[in-house]
C-alpha cells in the first residue's frame, strides 16, 4: 500500500509541480502544490476506526502554507485549502506552536494523534485537528516558510504522507523563488484581511 501511495505521490508531484511553475503568481503556486496534497495524502479511511473523531467531529482535511512575514514575526497563510474564508490570511506568531517548532528546527514533522502532544495549539477558527504534517520551505538555507496539511481523523496522516509533503516543499521552494514569492509577500504585508491568532491559539 505504500508503494502505491509513493508511485501516485510521484505522479503528483510531476502535476502539481507544473502546475505550480506555470501559475500566474507565487500564492497560485502554493495552492497548486496544496491542491496536489490535499487530494491526495492522508488515510481516507482514518475516521472510521473507533476514537478516531470523538463526538461533534466531521471527516475533513485542509491544507496549505505558511510564509515568515517580512517583519519576521507571523507565519503568514498563503494558498490555503479548506480554511474557513475569514482566515486566509491567518497569521500565527513565529513562535507559535508546532508552526514554530518547524521554524525552529528547519525540520518535518508529522503528529499522527495531536491528543497526545500537550504543545498542540488550535489555530484554526472551527475546530482542533487530530493529525498533521508539516515540511519547511527553504532555499539556499534560509526559512521562507511551510507546507502544512491536517486531518480532523486521528491517525489519517502517515509517514508516507510526510514524505510526499517535504518532497512537495522543495518544489515550493523553487517555485516560491521563481515565482517572485519574497517580493509579493514584501508587496502585500500587513494584509488588511489579517486574521491575528496568539501563542495559545483558539480556545
Amino acid at each position: 500500500m505504500t508503494a502505491d501511495v509513493l508511485a501516485e505521490g510521484l505522479a503528483m508531484l510531476e502535476r502539481a509541480g507544473a502546475e505550480a511553475l506555470a501559475a500566474p503568481g507565487p500564492e497560485a503556486a502554493m495552492r497548486a502544490l496544496a491542491r496536489g496534497c490535499f487530494d491526495l495524502l492522508g488515510d481516507r479511511g482514518a475516521h472510521l476506526r473507533p476514537g478516531a473523531l470523538k463526538p461533534g467531529e466531521r471527516d475533513y482535511y485542509i491544507a496549505g502554507s505558511f510564509f515568515l512575514t517580512p517583519d519576521g514575526q507571523y507565519h503568514m497563510l498563503v494558498g490555503n485549502i479548506g480554511f474557513p474564508a475569514e482566515q486566509e490570511r491567518l497569521m500565527v506568531p513565529v513562535d507559535g506552536g508546532h508552526p514554530g517548532w518547524v521554524f525552529a528546527n528547519r525540520r518535518k514533522l508529522l503528529l499522527e494523534n495531536t491528543d497526545e502532544h500537550g504543545s498542540f495549539r488550535q489555530y484554526l477558527k472551527t475546530s482542533k485537528m487530530g493529525s498533521s504534517i508539516f515540511a519547511p520551505i527553504l532555499f539556499r538555507g534560509e526559512f521562507h516558510g511551510m507546507l502544512i496539511m491536517a486531518a480532523q481523523a486521528r491517525y489519517a496522516l502517515r509517514p508516507v504522507d510526510l514524505s510526499i509533503l517535504a518532497a512537495c516543499a522543495q518544489i515550493a521552494a523553487g517555485a516560491w523563488i521563481a515565482q517572485g514569492g519574497p517580493e509579493w509577500l514584501a508587496g502585500i504585508y500587513p494584509p488588511a484581511n489579517a486574521f491575528r491568532v496568539n501563542r495559545e491559539g483558539v480556545s
